[in-house]
């Protein structure tokens, strides 16, 4: 499917991926809010990507069965496990002109997401990316443990190499197509701190990074490990400090 597939010449596509590892019970209440307010956001055309990586339940079955219901929903499946690796892959395969990703279960408020492509389709920003450390965001039901976690791992990143992005962990980021083909490449990582090593090489090489506030509330279901998590990311930040941020061809 190609952008001409839906308006010529009209409308900028952008392709919306939700990366999904187990999601088999939060997928299909997702998709069906994603699309609804979608389709009240005629400025642009709109793809929602299901990237499966190595799902063990019915996550893949489910996704085609959304497929099969909802015109504007694609499936794409990876034999790996791994965010980083679905994000990599999907985005470096499509033809969209702004790409973008956000948690499947939707912890920030879907009416930022026009500001994150409008900023990267017609702001001159090669990145947006919501972030719940802005003084204008809105953060709900979030444990004193996340938060404090959350803000002493980006004042590290900053501390390390004097970013100006507040929020690297945000599961609600935007780039276009330019910036994809130019940037993802140099991203090692498979996993969580893949939105952190792209952050730092993309401001590091001269990207211009856009920061949208949102309204977040925490999901107490994640199956995301802090700790673990906590110690990749240490890895990484060691890896690109000690071992050299790549330059961008």
């Amino acid at each position: 499917m190609t952008t001409q597939d839906y308006l010529p010449g009209l409308k900028p596509l952008v392709e919306v991926v939700l990366p999904a590892y187990n999601e088999e019970e939060d997928l299909p209440r997702s998709v069906e809010t994603l699309v609804a307010f979608l389709r009240g956001q005629p400025q642009y055309a709109w793809r929602v990507l299901v990237a499966d990586n190595a799902s063990t339940d019915g996550t893949l079955a489910t996704a085609q069965a959304l497929a099969e219901t909802h015109s504007e929903v694609e499936v794409f499946h990876l034999q790996q496990k791994g965010r980083g690796r679905a994000l990599r892959a999907a985005w470096l395969r499509s033809d969209a002109d702004a790409v973008c990703y956000m948690d499947v279960d939707l912890s920030t408020d879907l009416e930022a997401l026009p500001h994150l492509i409008t900023a990267v389709l017609h702001g001159g920003y090669d990145v947006a990316i919501g972030t719940r450390l802005a003084r204008a965001s809105r953060v709900y039901k979030r444990t004193l443990k996340r938060e404090v976690t959350s803000r002493c791992y980006n004042l590290l990143i900053k501390a390390m190499f004097w970013t100006r992005f507040s929020d690297a962990q945000c599961g609600f980021k935007a780039l276009n197509r330019a910036a994809a083909r130019r940037l993802l490449p140099w991203v090692q990582d498979n996993a969580f701190f893949f939105d952190t090593e792209m952050l730092i090489i993309a401001e590091k090489r001269g990207l211009r990074v856009f920061e949208v506030p949102v309204t977040w509330t925490d999901d107490p279901g994640t199956t995301v490990r802090i700790v673990d998590t906590a110690m990749e990311d240490l890895r990484g930040l060691l890896r690109l400090r000690f071992g050299g941020i790549p330059r961008l061809s």
